[in-house]
């Protein structure tokens, strides 16, 4: 079997992939994945051909690089819709001269959802954080700002879905290639113990396979508890939320390690106390088999990731995507939030970060979801449903 694989240039939608695609090519399918130069090594190493998409787009200017670092809805969409129309000669001779069987796309990759619809191709979507419809929406707490980049986005979004079509991209709306439809045969990297409103999910056409992770044995955690703190791979520019954290625990006795991501200038932390340690990039699953706490912000991959791993959370959302996985977080009682004015404070820092500690409830609900999520099909079960869509 022939599958064109498309995904967003994030790491968060990428790294589940992997140990999917490794399963297909070892079974002897050909995937042809489309994805960008920083994930070429990590997708040629799972066995796949990969395509790059850098090579074939325009260069994007610094204020739209900013609007897509802030994480705007509008600005990614309209690159989405952009990238789609750029791409369009060369994945088009990909399907008249390759001949694909099926495609896998990202949730959030329009190109690959609209060549699927395009060329009327059996096709599963990737879902890497949780399925979205009109009920597990209401999960989705948005800021004024974010409801303000949506609102007045609109027409700039159907400026250019109007483009689209001359192409032969039938988009009624954003809406429309967003949310996942009843009969849309989607694969979630989380269990439905974790998804919201996971009854109104049928079992034949959403499989929930569970976190595609690295596993890691847990290692002991005698003497002084590590507290890991890490806000992702795209907005972790905060000094002022890590300069706070480190004054919370200066003089205490428990060591905090912070990922604090490629670009960040750890310079602005001033001198470091004894027990603090800042890293531009950690392997997250090996500090997570040590780690007593993580302060997350709640990506779907680092929540699933702390959870697989048991390890009690301390919640720090910086979006609306990722306060919906705080939420469950919380509500499946695996950690805590922490209010912004906190995060803020030193000495109320330091009183969150000790409570959560010793918090036998959320200790308790972390083991319960590592259970939970490890009990999971994961990447042999992702498989066996893409194939399971491509006889059908």
């Amino acid at each position: 079997m022939r599958i064109l694989w498309f995904c967003i240039p994030a790491y968060g939608h990428t790294n589940p992939t992997i140990e999917v695609v490794r399963e297909l090519t070892r079974r002897g399918h050909e995937v042809r994945y489309y994805s960008f130069e920083e994930f070429r090594e990590k997708i040629e190493g799972a066995g796949a051909d990969f395509v790059s998409c850098d090579a074939n787009l325009p260069a994007i200017d610094a204020k739209t690089e900013r609007k897509l670092h802030e994480v705007s809805s509008t600005e990614m969409s309209v690159q989405s819709f952009r990238i789609t129309a750029a791409l369009d000669p060369i994945i088009s001779k990909d399907v008249e001269t390759w001949h694909p069987d099926m495609i896998v796309t990202d949730s959030a990759c329009f190109w690959g959802k609209l060549t699927a619809l395009k060329y009327n191709l059996p096709w599963v979507c990737s879902t890497t954080t949780f399925a979205f419809n009109k009920d597990s929406a209401q999960y989705m707490s948005q800021s004024a700002k974010e409801i303000a980049d949506m609102v007045f986005g609109l027409p700039r979004l159907n400026r250019e879905i109007r483009k689209l079509r001359p192409l032969g991209y039938h988009v009624k709306s954003v809406l429309d290639i967003v949310q996942n439809k009843p009969d849309d045969n989607t694969i979630v990297y989380t269990s439905r113990t974790f998804q919201p409103c996971a009854d109104t999910f049928d079992q034949t056409h959403y499989r929930f396979v569970g976190p595609s992770v690295r596993s890691v044995e847990p290692q002991g955690k005698d003497g002084r508890p590590l507290v890991y703190a890490s806000l992702g791979t795209v907005i972790n520019d905060r000094p002022g939320f890590y300069r706070t954290l480190i004054e919370a625990l200066r003089n205490e006795d428990v060591d905090l390690l912070i990922s604090c991501g490629k670009a960040f200038d750890e310079a602005l932390l001033g001198e470091l106390p004894a027990n603090v340690r800042v890293e531009h990039y950690v392997d997250q699953m090996e500090v997570l088999s040590r780690a007593s706490l993580f302060i997350t912000h709640c990506g779907m991959n680092s929540a699933s990731e702390g959870m697989w791993m048991a390890v009690p959370e301390l919640l720090f959302p910086l979006t609306g995507e990722q306060r919906a996985v705080a939420r469950r977080v919380a509500e499946v009682g695996a950690g805590t939030l922490l209010d912004e004015g906190d995060a803020k404070d030193a000495l109320k820092l330091k009183a969150a970060v000790l409570s959560a500690l010793v918090n036998e409830e959320i200790s308790a609900g972390a083991a319960r979801m590592s259970e939970d999520l490890r009990s999971c099909a994961g990447p042999i079960g992702a498989a066996d449903f893409i194939e399971q869509v491509a006889a059908s």
